[in-house]
């Protein structure tokens, strides 16, 4: 069993998490990653997604965007854009796919737009089953 480390995920309005855990997996740019206790140093972007966090219990929050640090065994998420999906209704996933979708219709994206809106919707009606 690894041992555990410290996490914190901070929107700008409040500290949502603060606390040891076993793991954690992250959906990055470079694809999904799970950092255990003793992972290299590592600062990346976070796409849509859902972040796994592993401790006394398994969490879940879906992030649509944020940066992350990894250094000294201590992670720092840092998003606009994070909650937690035990607070997401059927409802609430379902209007926010729409809201995506509603947004693909747009001409003038360009790929990069594209890619992260569509995986958003992805990730989210994995979410809504």
């Amino acid at each position: 069993m690894s041992e555990n480390y410290n996490i914190d995920i901070i929107s700008p309005e409040e500290v949502l998490l603060s606390d040891k855990v076993n793991s954690v997996t992250i959906p990055s740019f470079e694809g999904e990653m799970t950092i255990l206790s003793d992972h290299i140093p590592l600062i990346t972007f976070l796409r849509p997604g859902i972040i796994k966090i592993s401790g006394d219990k398994e969490v879940k929050y879906f992030v649509e965007e944020g940066t992350v640090e990894f250094s000294e065994n201590k992670l720092i998420i840092l998003s606009s854009n994070v909650i937690n999906v035990d607070n997401l209704s059927k409802e609430k996933i379902s209007k926010m796919i729409e809201e995506a979708k509603n947004q693909l219709e747009k001409e003038s994206l360009d790929d990069k737009k594209r890619y992260i809106i569509s995986h958003k919707v992805d990730c989210l009606s994995g979410i809504n089953l």
